[in-house]
């Protein structure tokens, strides 16, 4: 069941350096949320901060809360570990583990729960790769090796791995910047069936695939190289783009900058 997720007066670090300040917004279930902005201004921080990726970098903290519906993500007691299964995560470049089968890329986050009825894990591996848009294209060939597929199946590959473990959030950080435009589409597409299931974020320097896929846009900006990136303004999308309230926004998506 897809969850929300609101974040309050997070800051967040990289050991001194303060590198984005006081963000607060919520994340809506069943909707694909895009964070826009210039190069440097924290977005792809904020996004590894809502499944804790970002504390796996030395020094790197953060204070505020991040919320999963009523759970504090960061509260006492909680397993980052199963937060990173809760909140599921694709990455810039598709990252599938290239000397294992298609099969066992999708289902190596259950093998790694200690899953190991084979019924069990092709029965997750067909409803996976069904999901991801890739099933009809690697059902003949499950054994072969995930890193001969092209760039897009790699991909949607990574994305039916992340959402084997049954993840409520699926985050994605620029999931289309290395792909060609018909991968890009059928990545698009495949967001707009996800987000029935799943709460999507993605990060994006993609304008139009911003307005594209997104329902809300939350728009990121730094005052000056070496200072805090910032939340300017979020809302739903089509007034974001269309009648943004903030000049820096409206400058930024009518490429004035960035």
């Amino acid at each position: 069941m897809a969850k929300s997720l609101t974040l309050s007066d997070l800051n967040i670090y990289y050991g001194d350096f303060h590198a984005v300040k006081d963000v607060s917004l919520t994340i809506p279930p069943q909707t694909v949320t895009a964070f826009i902005g210039p190069s440097g201004c924290g977005k792809s921080t904020v996004l590894r901060t809502l499944n804790r990726m970002h504390e796996v970098t030395p020094g790197a903290r953060s204070t505020g809360t991040v919320l999963l519906d009523d759970l504090d993500l960061y509260g006492k007691g909680v397993d980052p570990v199963g937060v990173r299964t809760t909140v599921g995560m694709v990455f810039q470049r598709p990252n599938p583990f290239p000397t294992m089968s298609i099969r066992d890329n999708v289902v190596a986050g259950l093998k790694l729960a200690g899953v190991r009825d084979k019924a069990r894990l092709d029965e997750v591996a067909e409803t996976s790769l069904r999901g991801a848009n890739l099933w009809d294209e690697v059902k003949d060939r499950l054994n072969k090796p995930g890193g001969a597929l092209s760039g897009g199946q790699q991909q949607r590959l990574c994305i039916a791995r992340a959402i084997a473990v049954a993840p409520q959030v699926l985050l994605m950080d620029e999931p289309c910047s290395a792909l060609d435009p018909i991968s890009t589409l059928a990545i698009e597409d495949l967001m707009t069936e996800l987000k029935q299931q799943y709460t999507i974020v993605i990060v994006t320097h993609n304008m139009q695939q911003a307005a594209r896929v997104s329902d809300q846009t939350a728009f990121f900006n730094l005052a000056a190289t070496g200072q805090p990136g910032e939340l300017v303004e979020v809302g739903p999308t089509a007034e974001i783009f269309a009648n943004p309230t903030c000049t820096q926004t409206e400058d930024y998506i009518s490429g004035r900058f960035g």
